[in-house]
């Protein structure tokens, strides 16, 4: 019975052992295609999460004005202003100064692009005039999306939005007490020692796991293959935008996303309703700006120009209380509100998945929600920082450093069926865990060259 309980508990030591070797080798392989991608989200994430405020400061002379006692001139004067300084360009959204000493932005569509003219609203001054595309906080987004690369560049950008996941998943089980005297929720040794990298890499993922998880998370229904199934889900249930709104209203064959300057991610797939009094004569943009706020709108609301004659007047604003979010199409002839949505309006999976992206910007708590978030980021630069130090501290000359292969193969049964779960949940991260995990059993263990190199 003795020999029998020892043969037991080396067997589940070593089951034990191989897990760790197995999830580590994965864990590190994840780590090395993503951090790249993580430290440039985090940089890049850290910035537009201030974008007002760098807005209010940096660029302070195009966006910000001395309050008056003047009333403001009409939306319409302002644009012109801005037409004269941009010859031949048309309306593409007007945006509200939302205060006092706000500047008004109003969109111009130009042959060479979207060209943003700040204006004063009281002196109908044009402060200063860019292009959408060299925008500081559109220069930000983009590369936080990758959008400079190419279109596909999304769909890299979800599958490390995935692997994020896995990341703190498999980090949090690395890091779970084994016995160990440090590394837990303090850090060992100098920074010239990789036990210091090592534990602060550990202690700071697990601690800021759940965030990180968040982040990743919440920025996924932006993504084109998740966030896409996400869409479908919501439409199919009825818990997105309040389809019901449209039923006796003529719609045409274009979606707000394409329509409309800024949308939210409810409204992306909504379709855009068509003003039914031709016979008339429009009611002009400063009777469309004067509805929205008579409507109760809250300040920088947009409104976006209709197409062609059968086009409406949307205002939509998507502030930082996620309460005041609204969206009115107003039919370009009566003035009346056709579809009047706000975020009390939305569905269950609409409400929650709106909150989940207002926090990840860092606009539903004012600044606590920014500092946490900023924190989040910082813990993710600094990880990855300690990840990439520890890893050259550890890697031998010449080669890679991988983690050893368990000592058995009977946990890859389990590596593979987690593969599969992460591939359901997430599937082109799981698509690139599967090619992973197929070319580190199927080659490179069996390559003697490889196999040597990624020792």
């Amino acid at each position: 019975m003795t020999d029998i309980a020892a043969s037991m508990r080396t067997r589940t030591r070593t089951l034990a052992s191989d897990t760790y070797r197995a999830i580590w080798r994965w864990h590190f392989y994840a780590g090395l295609i993503a951090v790249p991608f993580l430290i440039l989200l985090a940089v890049t994430g850290s910035l537009y999460l201030f974008r007002d405020e760098i807005d209010r400061t940096v660029f302070a002379h195009r966006t910000v004005v001395e309050a008056q006692t003047s009333a403001p001139l009409p939306p319409s004067e302002l644009v012109a202003r801005a037409q004269a300084a941009l010859p031949g360009a048309t309306l593409s959204a007007f945006r509200d100064p939302g205060g006092p000493t706000g500047s008004a932005r109003i969109g111009m569509r130009t042959g060479a692009g979207t060209i943003y003219a700040y204006v004063n609203p009281y002196t109908g001054e044009v402060l200063g005039t860019v292009a959408k595309s060299e925008e500081f906080n559109e220069v930000v987004r983009k590369l936080h999306s990758l959008e400079y690369v190419g279109a596909y560049a999304n769909r890299v950008i979800e599958a490390i939005a995935g692997f994020a996941v896995i990341l703190v998943v498999s980090g949090l089980y690395l890091w779970w007490p084994r016995r160990q005297t440090g590394g837990i929720v303090s850090v060992r040794g100098t920074p010239s020692k990789r036990v210091f990298w090592r534990d602060t890499h550990a202690v700071t993922g697990a601690f800021a796991g759940v965030l990180i998880a968040f982040l990743a998370l919440s920025g996924l229904p932006w993504s084109s293959v998740w966030g896409g199934q996400l869409t479908q889900i919501a439409t199919a249930t009825g818990t997105g935008y309040p389809a019901a709104l449209w039923d006796n209203v003529p719609t045409s064959g274009e979606h707000a996303e394409h329509a409309m300057e800024t949308v939210g991610w409810t409204m992306e797939s909504s379709p855009m309703p068509m003003s039914h009094g031709s016979a008339k004569e429009p009611i002009g943009l400063d009777r469309a700006v004067a509805v929205a706020r008579d409507k109760g709108m809250a300040p920088r609301f947009e409104v976006t120009p209709p197409a062609d004659g059968t086009g409406v007047y949307t205002a939509a604003v998507f502030p930082d209380e996620l309460a005041k979010a609204r969206t009115i199409h107003i039919d370009q002839y009566t003035g009346e509100p056709i579809v009047d949505i706000g975020y009390a309006d939305y569905g269950s999976l609409a409400k929650l998945t709106e909150l989940g992206i207002n926090i990840h910007m860092g606009q539903e708590f004012g600044l606590a929600n920014q500092l946490l978030m900023l924190a989040t980021c910082v813990a993710i630069i600094l990880s990855s920082v300690a990840a990439l130090v520890m890893w050259l501290k550890r890697r031998p000359a010449g080669r890679m450093g991988v983690p050893p292969y368990p000592t058995s193969r009977r946990v890859y049964g389990a590596l593979w069926g987690m593969a599969v779960v992460f591939g359901v949940l997430f599937p082109l991260s799981g698509l690139l865990i599967l090619a992973m995990v197929a070319v580190d059993i199927l080659v490179i263990r069996n390559v003697p060259p490889l196999r040597r190199a990624f020792a």
